[in-house]
This record gives structure tokens, C-alpha cells and sequence, in this order.
């Protein structure tokens, strides 16, 4: 059974993005989430520290999926006024004035791929929005047409995998990645 719960728990976290080596300055989901100047500020173990405080507020950075009681999966949602790089972006645009909520990581672990665990991941997402008050989900994946994503750029997801989940295109966006076009996609909540 797949479970989906609000991202309070760091150690859960840590379990999705700690390095081996703790002074490592390896993603942790905040590259989307912070200002430029910030993100490269943040360094080892900050980066860290910077996930146990928003772990801590009422509104968690996102969703973790567990399967059997175990970390199995990562789905970053926020409201886009909270991701620096969205509320900003001059390649994604803004469609209106909606408060809309960004599902921008999807990540699940080795040993538990292919068993469900994105569509869980997905729709626990768009849930914890839901409850939160989002009016709208968007997310910006590749429109791969079919063709294999590299697994470094699989995070953002696949047009695919968004339309089987109930989004659908909005509008093209100017962003790329992994060779893709990335679009966007809404699913409408109210």
C-alpha cells in the first residue's frame, strides 16, 4: 500500500536527499524553491538545515510517499508565490492572477520504481493543494513524445504522466529540458 503524507519529517526527507558525505552541496529540492543568490549561498550542511526549518513550518515543502511504512518517493508542491524561480520565470508564464500551486519534483527511490509510486505521488500532491486551498495545480514537464527522458532530468515528469492524472496543457512555455520543450499543465481544483 502506498501512503502520501505532507513532508514534515526531515529524517524522511534525509532519506530522499542526503549525500553520503553531509557536506555536500547536492540539491535537496530548494534550487526551485530559492532565489538564485540564496541557493548558491547555501552549501553543505546548510542546505540541509535550510530543509529541517521548512520541514518545520505549518506548510510542508511537499509531499513524501511511503510504501509499507517505508520513504519510497518526493513530489515538490508549494504555492508558486513561494518558488522563487517560478514566481519569477521569464521562460513559464503566468496564465492570470490565480494563486496557483506548482508541482515541480517528482522523485522516487530506487527499489521502489514501476510500482505505482508517481501516480500516488501525484495525486497526494494535488490533494495536500487541494486542502490548502489551491484553486489550481500546474506543473511544467517535458513534452517528450514518447521518448526516454535521462533519469537526471526525469524529475519535472512527462506530459504523459501529468495528462494521466487529470492536467492538461495550458499553454508552451520557452523552458527546455533534457532536450525537451517543457509545457504547462493545470488541473483546475474549485
Amino acid at each position: 500500500m502506498i501512503e502520501v503524507k505532507p513532508a514534515h519529517d526531515f529524517g524522511d526527507m534525509a532519506t530522499m536527499f542526503a549525500p553520503k558525505n553531509p557536506e555536500s552541496s547536492v540539491c535537496w529540492c530548494l534550487s526551485w524553491r530559492l532565489g538564485s543568490k540564496e541557493n548558491r549561498s547555501l552549501v553543505g550542511s546548510q542546505r540541509a538545515e535550510k530543509v529541517r526549518e521548512l520541514c518545520a513550518r505549518d506548510l510542508a515543502p511537499g509531499v513524501l510517499a511511503y510504501r509499507d511504512g517505508e520513504v519510497a518517493g518526493w513530489a515538490g508542491i508549494a504555492p508558486r508565490a513561494e518558488l522563487h524561480p517560478f514566481a519569477n520565470s521569464r521562460k513559464i508564464p503566468h496564465l492570470d492572477d490565480l494563486p496557483v500551486w506548482s508541482l515541480w519534483c517528482i522523485r522516487v527511490r530506487p527499489g521502489f520504481r514501476k510500482q505505482g509510486v508517481t501516480p500516488a505521488l501525484i495525486e497526494g500532491a494535488v490533494d495536500y493543494a487541494r486542502v490548502n486551498g489551491a484553486p489550481v495545480v500546474e506543473s511544467y514537464p517535458a513534452d517528450n513524445g514518447g521518448e526516454r527522458v535521462d533519469l537526471t532530468m526525469a524529475f519535472v515528469g512527462t506530459r504523459d504522466m501529468f495528462e494521466r492524472a487529470g492536467f492538461e496543457k495550458a499553454a508552451e512555455t520557452t523552458s527546455v529540458v533534457g532536450g525537451f520543450p517543457r509545457i504547462l499543465m493545470r488541473r483546475t481544483l474549485t
